[in-house]
C-alpha cells in the first residue's frame, strides 16, 4: 500500500503534556492572586466599574527572560506610582506571528538558532510567567497557538488575538472559552468589522477539538466571554486613533450591539512603527478623554529597557541587554514619561468620567 500520510514530515518529537509543565512549575498562591486579581481589575474597568485605564507595557517579544524580568521589577514598582489612574499590565509575547520567514518566539525558538527546542522555550515562558506574576505584576500576552493556552493560560491576565487571526474560526472558538478578557486587534487593513465579528462570535458557546491537560485530545464546549473587546492599531498604512476613527468604532460597537469600549495600541501602523510617535498618540487620546472621550479603556505600549530594535544575527550572545529583537520599542526612560504625564491628566479627569 502507498503511504499516503506525513509526506512532508521530516520527524515527530514528543512534547511534554500541560500537566508535566505545570508539575514543573507549578501554580502558587501569589501568582494565582495576582491573576485573579489582575482580571476582575481589568473586567470592572470594562464593565466602568473601575474608572481607570488599563495599559499592557513591554517588550515586542521577550527573547531574553533576564532582561525581561529586570524590565517586570521596574513597571511594578512603577505601577505602584500611577495605579490611581493606570493599572499596568506587562507585555508578555513568546509567540510572533511571520507575514513570511523570520524567528517565530521564545516559545518555538528560545535559542534563536532553530534548534525549536519548544519543550524548553514552554517550560521557560511558563516559568517567567510565573516569576512575573509573584512580582505581583499581571501580564498580557497573544493567544496564537491553540494548544498554549494549556500550558500557562492560568498566569495570564489579558489576552490579544492579532489581526491576523481576528477573522480565525480556530482564534474565535478559543476566545470563547478562554479565562481572561480578550482584545480583538481590527484588520491589518484598518477595519473594526472583523474584529467586531470576533467578540460576537466569542460570546457565544461553542464545541471545538483541542488538548486537554492531559495531552489528549477533547472536545472543548465553552460558554462564551463576555469580556471581548476592540484594540485598534490603525492599518493599511493609517493610523486609526484620530476622534473621527475613534467614532466611528463607536458606531460601528452600538450597531452590533455591544459595549462600547475600545483599547488603543499606540504602536503598530498607529504609530508607522516608529517608536517615537507612540508617546504622541497616546497624548493625542489622553487628550480626548479629557475632553469628554468615554469609550477608550485602555492602551498598548512596545516598550523595553532600551528603544529601538536590533537584528538576531549569527550569535545570539551578541545581543545588546534590553533591546528588541523584533518591532522598534521605546526605551524605559520614554516608558516612564508616557506613563507619569497620561496618569497626571486622567488624574484630573477620571473623577467625572462616566461610562454611561
Amino acid at each position: 500500500m502507498q503511504r499516503t500520510e506525513d509526506l512532508n514530515i521530516a520527524s515527530i518529537d514528543l512534547m511534554p503534556s500541560p500537566d508535566e509543565i505545570k508539575a514543573l512549575h507549578p501554580l502558587t498562591d501569589r501568582a494565582a492572586e495576582t491573576v485573579v486579581s489582575g482580571r476582575r481589575t481589568i473586567e470592572a474597568i470594562l464593565d466602568g466599574r473601575d474608572r481607570r485605564l488599563f495599559a499592557v507595557v513591554g517588550p515586542c517579544s521577550i527573547h531574553d527572560p533576564v532582561a525581561g524580568l529586570d524590565y517586570a521589577r521596574r513597571l511594578r514598582a512603577l505601577a505602584d506610582e500611577v495605579a490611581d489612574a493606570l493599572y499596568l499590565v506587562m507585555r508578555v509575547y513568546f509567540e510572533k506571528p511571520r507575514t513570511s520567514l523570520g524567528w517565530k518566539g521564545f516559545i518555538n525558538d528560545p535559542h534563536m538558532d532553530d534548534s525549536f527546542r519548544i519543550d524548553e522555550g514552554m517550560a521557560r515562558a511558563r516559568r517567567f510567567l510565573l516569576d512575573v506574576a509573584e512580582l505581583g505584576l499581571p501580564a498580557g500576552t497573544e493567544a496564537l497557538d491553540p494548544i498554549a493556552p494549556q500550558y500557562y493560560g492560568d498566569l495570564i491576565t489579558w489576552t490579544a488575538i492579532g489581526a491576523r487571526t481576528a477573522e480565525s474560526q480556530t482564534h474565535r472558538e478559543m476566545s470563547s472559552g478562554l479565562s481572561t478578557p480578550v482584545g480583538f486587534k481590527n484588520g491589518t487593513d484598518g477595519d473594526v468589522d472583523a474584529a467586531i465579528n470576533a467578540i460576537l462570535s466569542a460570546g457565544g458557546a461553542h464545541a471545538f477539538l483541542g488538548v486537554n491537560s492531559g495531552g489528549r485530545s477533547a472536545i472543548f464546549r465553552t460558554r462564551g466571554n463576555r469580556y471581548g473587546h476592540v484594540v485598534l492599531r490603525g492599518g493599511g498604512g493609517r493610523p486609526n486613533y484620530d476622534t473621527v476613527s475613534i467614532s466611528l468604532a463607536e458606531q460601528a460597537l452600538a450597531r452590533a450591539g455591544l459595549p462600547r469600549t475600545l483599547v488603543v495600541d499606540c504602536s503598530h501602523a498607529n504609530s508607522s512603527k516608529k517608536p517615537e510617535l507612540q508617546p504622541l498618540v497616546m497624548r493625542d487620546v489622553v487628550h480626548q478623554i479629557r475632553e469628554g472621550n468615554r469609550s477608550v479603556v485602555g492602551f498598548m505600549i512596545e516598550s523595553f529597557l532600551e528603544a529601538g530594535s536590533q537584528p538576531i544575527g549569527d550569535d545570539p550572545a551578541r545581543l545588546r541587554y534590553g533591546c528588541s529583537v523584533t518591532d522598534p520599542c521605546v526605551g524605559w526612560d520614554t516608558t516612564v514619561e508616557m506613563l507619569r504625564e497620561s496618569a497626571g491628566v486622567l488624574r484630573q479627569v477620571l473623577p467625572g468620567r462616566s461610562r454611561s
